[in-house]
């Protein structure tokens, strides 16, 4: 039953009013108010420069700073200034700006909204991997590695592993994986045999990427460890992250050469999938998170994270579910995935 309070009548007198009649009230007083119309046009123009900045960001040079890399990499948080700018039409009592504010809203939906609503499979798949940046500065290098060995993955690998830590992961995940290499700073840990293990050359003057066969009950795949440079945002000098896509160019050549059909990339990659400066990886491989996860599966910072760039990617390879493990010692969430051959 609707709920009825006591409001004054058109003769002075007290009656019932319905609590609806209050917005058909405010809708009568928009009506009556020519202004509504005329207002609102500054919030109208960002409505419309938030739409388009969504639409074109590949068009924002990167020639000023990186700035559509800057752009791309927090891309859906320009979501944030939708229900802030209705709000404000609201306050406004603005149908302008209110009109307007849909522009952007379903750009956002169209770009992200796969991802609010999720696609993740509840079943199927025959090889769980998973990846972690465990933070070279980890006070707990084994509760770290027992964590990700609880995640059930078949295939784990390993990102800023420092060299006196090494024997720490080594030993907690010795138990789960009978197998395993450590090239450099990246490491890889199977339940299965492992061959053509090599260090693969991003151009940085270190071992910072790796890549071994292995040999899955189905078949073998290719499996890529990288931790690419990190990126930094710079008063002086803007988004900062030449030598991370250079390297980002040298991977993607390596992946493409490779002689297996099948391809795992894991890894922090410093930049998500909308950076356009990691297209020499991306353009040749599926994000599991992008197609089978649910929700943004942002990784980083693990306080409160705000961009996904730990990834999972596959080739030939068909991603069933993706998603983030509980947090660890390290500054990154662990990652995971189920992939079926």
């Amino acid at each position: 039953m609707a709920q009825a309070y006591m409001t004054e009548t058109g003769n002075g007198s007290s009656g019932p009013e319905r609590t609806g009649s209050g917005f058909r009230r405010l809708l009568d007083d928009l009506r009556r108010d020519r202004g509504i119309w005329r207002r609102g046009i500054l919030l109208a123009l960002l409505a419309v420069l938030t739409a388009l900045l969504m639409i074109l960001h590949a068009q924002i040079p990167n020639t000023i700073g990186n700035l559509g890399s800057l752009t791309e990499t927090f891309l859906p948080w320009l979501g944030v200034a939708i229900p802030l700018l209705l709000v404000l039409a609201l306050v406004r009592r603005s149908a302008t700006a209110l009109i307007a504010v849909l522009l952007p809203a379903v750009v956002w939906l169209n770009l992200f909204g796969g991802l609010v609503t999720g696609n993740s499979g509840s079943d199927g798949g025959n090889l769980t991997v998973a990846t972690h940046n465990v933070n070279a500065e980890n006070p707990d290098p084994e509760g770290t590695a027992q964590k990700v060995a609880a995640s059930g993955a078949d295939v784990v690998a390993l990102e800023e592993l420092k060299a006196g830590a090494v024997a720490s992961y080594e030993s907690a995940l010795a138990p789960t994986y009978k197998y395993h290499s450590v090239q450099g700073t990246v490491g890889l840990w199977s339940r299965y045999p492992m061959s053509d293990t090599r260090p693969v050359d991003i151009q940085l003057g270190w071992i910072r990427a790796m890549r071994s066969t292995v040999q899955t009950p189905q078949g073998p795949v290719a499996v890529y460890v990288a931790h690419l440079p990190s990126v930094r945002v710079k008063l002086n000098a803007g988004f900062t992250a030449h030598q991370r896509d250079d390297s980002a160019d040298a991977l993607g050549h390596a992946i493409v050469r490779d002689p297996l059909k099948r391809v795992i990339l894991l890894g922090d990659l410093n930049g998500t999938m909308n950076d356009r400066a990691l297209s020499p990886v991306t353009s040749q491989m599926r994000s599991t998170q992008g197609a089978a996860g649910d929700g943004f599966g942002f990784s980083w910072p693990a306080s409160f994270p705000m961009a996904r760039i730990d990834q999972i990617m596959v080739k030939g390879i068909t991603p069933v579910s993706s998603w983030t493990l509980p947090e660890t010692g390290s500054d990154h969430l662990p990652i995971a995935a189920r992939v079926e051959f």
